[in-house]
């Protein structure tokens, strides 16, 4: 009787709950800003002055959820959007979807949004919509979308065309979804190819990523999607390390960082921004008034909203050290013209709300940051039409047509780097040898979903070879060595359990009482912006880890320590490593006879002076000679082949640069060994960046470089090999000789003496722009319809090409120009135009390319945007290198 009286409570409060929601929408609903009639400035400032702070705030705050955060209230007071849980984990723009829910789909997923958005409707105060975000690089991130190439290498179709049609794919794979919001593209200049994150880019030229960038961001925006192109501004710094601190100049960044991101601005149109985690000239990027608001905001007139990286407003606490907490981190960002706080955990807002409701920030400067997001929100039409279509979503199931244009831009974006003896496209191959890890593995690179059926490199050669082609696999080398492993908690124990004892000091020579004392499962730690604890400094303590170690196999094993020291290991009372003096991170391991089962003393002590901690406890238990195994069965396997096919990746991403760009593992020794069979060796080198060549260069017969060609990569890669496509990518980034070149890109400007070294040349290996065919071209007939021309003019200049081989093929027509006098020094060349252009075997064409008074510009000492009268090189060719065709242009005082 009492638990149906309870109940009976409850249902009457929540029927009367419902009545009072329903009698507020309903008077709602008569407001200005839902009158669809009205403009969306009306709109919005009605809505704006309705707002109380609390509310304003959760509009300018964005985070992973999911439906569970109705039931915890998350959202009563609304929220700017969700990125919507597919994984397990966090998420983030900080950390890709790594594991996916093996249900969702798109219509899970729209089920989702649909159920969030009548929550919002229906039972918040205002009914303001959410806009739900996500990644979408060359993809949207979910299971079952579409995975084109890696942006990289879409940037080396040098085709507009293509870019528009992925981009409206891309917009129709999220709205299907119901997201409205895609985090992408990166158009950030890959200036340093030891950056881990050049595969997310479009490569090292203003122009070829302002205009590949624009065709891809205009197609999603037509289809009223937002995009959020990333990161403002320049996010990789010296040594090509991750988010290091931007010094450049201002003409700098207005030269070549600026360029794609006023595009996006000023002619497509976009409406939303991210910052990026540097420091620029001094002050974070995501609290920099200059970048933000004098020159994102007012000069460029952008009308959308900035949003943060993931975490990059409290991490002005940790990385930049310029605020003392994160309420003057909030307020630092939204002074500076951020608008809206991006964070990885719904929890975070206790940190930064607290400024919005205290009159720390000025209203004014809350008021238009929401105007901003509120404009976007009724520009897509969310508050007539919040939800998404169950129907569509559930058809978008079983459609497959995007496949197509998937392999069609992967066969596009290949760039066919060596060739020798026209060694491709294979002939008359009746035993195939495929090699490599990623012949199999079909990685799709950074920031990608799961794609659909994706086709791996060997089943695509095995499904084009046929019957009369026998194709073995072995898998040859490794990418990443293994020689040693942690020493895991099987191993190791304690009085306290399984694990070993760690004495954590505040001082860095073990001395005085320990502040903090544990159990460590395992000795594998990595301190970079923070310390073990609270109750300790980040620069400034040291640790001992005491108990015992047991084999459960006798032998002599090798075992030590790795880190970046001080270090020292004791086992079975003796000190057989020290490393106490820091120096860099090592590797030191010593040999110890081990007894099966027998317990040994082991300790471990570590200090750390200054910061960015790493230490591990490892051996090589259980760690066996694989690659010696796999590269031996590669060599025998290799004696019945007619050609070898070894597939060569990297290891790349985000917070993960390259100090070497030679290739990882014992890849290098397994090209060489292939090599010494006599067999043509094909490398299909698989990665997002740039790599060096020299150890193994001249014992490949053919490089082709495949970047990560997407879900249907397998069957472009194999169509090239066999020659039922002709390749015709062309290199966006330079690929170096050597590592001691870098930074080093093709349109530098002069230098005040020559560009070698005394022991090595200044030249790339290869240049921008690079890339072969298995047909030839050949350039001629250039002519200017005006050789002389006033600063407001433009002209024509055309030139002829002929495909002179014997096989259809595209070419990649590039024009350059270079300003041989001014004011101020200038790049000794720029590209200013490109065409992909199909020639049948034989066939002429004429191209033309317009040279427009943009084309002429430059700024003069004084950052004025000018043309000055004189002359310019104009250069057509094949790479930035091969220049076939010169004439010279004069502008007319």
């Amino acid at each position: 009787m009492m638990f149906n009286l309870k109940r009976n409570t409850f249902l009457l409060s929540a029927l009367l709950l419902s009545a009072g929601v329903c009698a507020q929408n309903k008077s709602v609903q008569n407001l200005p800003y839902k009158n669809p009639k009205l403009s969306v400035d009306l709109r919005v400032k009605d809505l704006v002055s309705r707002m109380t702070p609390e509310e304003k705030f959760w509009q300018l705050f964005m985070v992973p959820g999911d439906i569970d955060g109705i039931a915890k209230g998350h959202y009563k007071n609304g929220i700017f959007g969700l990125q919507i849980s597919a994984q397990s984990g966090g998420a983030g723009e900080a950390q890709q979807l790594l594991s996916y829910n093996t249900t969702e789909n798109a219509l899970t997923l729209a089920k989702k949004v649909n159920q969030l958005q009548r929550y919002l409707i229906n039972s918040t105060r205002l009914g303001i919509p959410m806009l739900v975000f996500d990644e979408a690089l060359h993809g949207l991130v979910r299971k079952n979308a579409t995975a084109f190439p890696q942006s990289i290498g879409l940037a080396a179709t040098f085709d507009t065309l293509i870019m528009a049609q992925i981009g409206k794919r891309i917009a129709y794979e999220a709205k299907v979804r119901g997201i409205r919001d895609v985090l992408a593209p990166v158009i950030n200049m890959a200036d340093d190819v030891r950056w881990g994150r050049v595969e997310e880019t479009y490569g090292e030229d203003p122009y070829l990523t302002k205009v590949i960038g624009a065709a891809f961001m205009n197609a999603i925006e037509k289809e009223n999607v937002v995009v959020t192109p990333k990161h403002l501004i320049a996010n990789v710094g010296d040594g090509g390390r991750d988010s290091y601190p931007i010094q450049k100049t201002e003409r700098f960044l207005r030269e070549i960082h600026f360029p794609a991101f006023e595009e996006g601005v000023k002619r497509v149109g976009i409406r939303s921004v991210m910052t990026s985690y540097n420091s620029v000239d001094g002050t974070p990027a995501t609290s920099n008034y200059w970048l933000l608001t004098k020159t994102l905001k007012r000069d460029w007139g952008f009308k959308g909203f900035v949003i943060s990286d993931a975490g990059a407003v409290g991490g002005a606490n940790v990385l930049h050290n310029t605020s003392k907490n994160y309420a003057q981190s909030t307020v630092q960002a939204l002074n500076g013209g951020l608008d809206v706080i991006f964070q990885v955990e719904y929890e975070h807002y206790k940190l930064f709300k607290p400024p919005f409701l205290d009159g720390s920030i000025p209203m004014a400067r809350i008021n238009d940051a929401v105007s901003r997001v509120l404009r976007a929100k009724f520009e897509l039409g969310l508050f007539e039409n919040p939800y998404v279509s169950e129907n569509e979503a559930e058809a978008s199931l079983t459609d497959l047509s995007a496949k197509a244009l998937a392999k069609k831009s992967a066969l596009e974006s290949f760039v066919l780097l060596k060739n020798n003896q026209n060694v491709l496209p294979l002939k008359q191959a009746k035993n195939i040898l495929v090699l490599g890890q990623d012949a199999v593995e079909a990685r799709l690179g950074g920031y990608s979903g799961t794609g659909i059926d994706k086709i791996s490199i060997l089943d695509g050669i095995k499904s084009r070879a046929g019957d009369l082609t026998k194709v073995n696999y072995a898998q040859g080398s490794f990418r990443e060595s293994k020689k040693y492993t942690v020493i895991d908690s099987t191993f190791l124990s304690s009085k306290n359990g399984k694990g070993l004892t760690g004495e954590y000091f505040s001082t860095t020579d073990l001395s005085g009482k320990p502040v903090l004392t544990r159990t460590d499962k395992q000795i594998d730690f990595m301190w970079t912006l923070y310390s073990p604890n609270e109750k300790l400094a980040t620069d400034n303590y040291s640790v001992r880890w005491q108990g015992e170690i047991k084999a459960q196999k006798a032998g002599t094993y090798q075992i030590g320590l790795a880190g970046n020291d001080g270090y020292r290991l004791y086992l079975d009372g003796k000190l057989i490593i020290d490393q106490w003096d820091k120096a860099s991170y090592h590797t030191r391991t010593e040999g110890f006879d081990f007894e099966a089962g027998k317990a040994y003393p082991v300790k471990i002590e570590f200090k750390e002076p200054k910061g960015n901690a790493y230490i591990k406890l490892i051996w090589n238990y259980g760690v066996e000679d694989k690659e010696a195994q796999v590269l031996e069965e590669a060599k025998t396997m290799a004696k019945n082949a007619d050609v070898i096919v070894v597939t060569a990746g990297i290891k790349e991403g985000e917070f993960l640069d390259r100090a070497m760009l030679s290739l990882p593992g014992n890849q290098e020794q397994l090209i060489q060994e292939m090599a010494k069979t006599g067999k043509p060796v094909v490398v299909l080198l698989v990665g997002g960046s740039a790599i060096t060549m020299g150890n193994w260069i001249n014992d490949a017969s053919a490089i082709l470089n495949v970047w990560y060609p997407g879900e249907e990569g397998g069957a472009a890669v194999a169509e090239t090999l066999f020659g039922d496509y002709n390749p015709a990518g062309r290199l966006p980034i330079t690929y170096p000789v050597h590592e001691a070149q870098l930074p080093l890109v093709y349109n530098h400007k002069p230098t005040g003496r020559g560009d070698d070294y005394n022991n090595l040349s200044g030249e790339p290996l290869f240049p921008f722009g690079y890339g072969l065919s298995y047909t030839t071209f050949e350039y001629s007939n250039i002519a200017l319809a005006k050789q002389a021309i006033k600063a407001n003019e433009g002209t024509t200049v055309s030139f002829t090409l002929k495909n002179t081989g014997i096989k259809d093929g595209e070419e990649v027509a590039q024009l350059y120009m270079r300003d041989m006098l001014a004011t101020v020094t200038r790049p000794v060349l720029e590209l200013k135009g490109f065409e992909r252009v199909k020639l049948k075997a034989g066939e002429s064409k004429t191209i033309s390319f317009k040279i427009t008074p943009e084309m002429l510009q430059m700024l003069d000492a004084n950052l004025k945007t000018v043309i000055e009268p004189g002359d310019f090189r104009v250069m057509i060719g094949s790479s930035s290198r091969e220049l076939q065709l010169k004439e010279t242009l004069t502008v007319k005082p």
